[in-house]
């Protein structure tokens, strides 16, 4: 069988036009992977990331609904997991508010977590690649740092698995395995291409930036999670937040918007909200 691609370009957050797109279209799934996922950038741009990672999620969420579209899976992070960044903490409101549209009509909603994708654009793979091909030194924040990392095929076939179980409102979490060092991923990659680490090609190391931990947490323990008919698919613990809450969270989402305070201050503001909900003793 084929399938008919469309491409459409058109702003997420933008209601009308995505009204325009779902009449036109009428999806039977939303895979709504429209973010932004640069950590050091959303730091700067905190209202930006609000703005389309949160409300924008929310108005893609309430069109849904009201086009009788079946499932809804947003695409979420293993930066959402107590989240010290701005993108993390963003995502984890996304997962909230759709949980909380969930409870209020047909749409089964549900948010899948997951690290790094290998080779994906803006990742770590294509820079090492271009770093090594220029004969320039690989640049790493610190000899430390670890992520987990999952294929291009894969990531897209434990998402379709997801959206397949879920029954509305789950978060799911994907075992993506042990995290890798990115120094040896570096590493490896200077010597896959022929060259010798530090002797041909330095390795450079700049500094944790802004928002970075050096070690996601992506925990599939039974403490966390539940299991599904999947192997490498579970579902997290972690409560719904209550209606109340949830409709706190959007006010003030929409007040920090317009009133755009310094950038330090609403940082602050959006780690702490993310944080507020989260279990005491996970």
């Amino acid at each position: 069988n084929s399938t008919t691609i469309i491409s459409i370009l058109a702003d997420c957050g933008d209601r009308t036009r995505m009204a325009q797109v779902f009449a036109a279209h009428q999806p039977n799934i939303v895979i709504h992977a429209a973010a932004y996922k640069h950590v050091p950038m959303m730091e700067q741009n905190p209202v930006e990331a609000l703005m389309n990672n949160v409300l924008a999620s929310r108005t893609l969420g309430e069109l849904a609904q009201a086009a009788g579209v079946e499932r809804f899976v947003l695409i979420s992070t293993d930066k959402a997991v107590k989240p010290v960044s701005v993108m993390g903490a963003s995502k984890r409101l996304a997962e909230m508010v759709l949980q909380d549209l969930n409870a209020t009509g047909a749409t089964l909603f549900c948010a899948v977590r997951f690290g790094n994708v290998l080779d994906s654009s803006g990742s770590v793979v294509p820079l090492f690649r271009e770093q090594i091909q220029r004969g320039e030194a690989v640049t790493i924040t610190h000899p430390d740092m670890r992520r987990y990392f999952m294929t291009i095929s894969e990531a897209v076939s434990l998402v379709l698995q997801a959206a397949t179980l879920a029954q509305g409102g789950e978060i799911f979490v994907l075992d993506m395995g042990e995290p890798i060092r990115i120094l040896e991923l570096a590493e490896d990659m200077i010597a896959l291409s022929g060259l010798r680490p530090y002797d041909d090609i330095p390795i450079v190391f700049t500094g944790i930036r802004a928002g970075e931990k050096l070690f996601e947490e992506l925990d599939v323990s039974e403490r966390s999670t539940y299991k599904t008919g999947h192997a490498q698919v579970f579902i997290s613990k972690i409560p719904r937040v209550p209606q109340t809450e949830t409709e706190r969270i959007l006010s003030l989402c929409t007040q920090w918007i317009r009133d755009a305070k310094s950038m330090h201050d609403l940082r602050e503001q959006i780690l702490a909200l993310a944080t507020s909900t989260l279990p005491k003793n996970p």
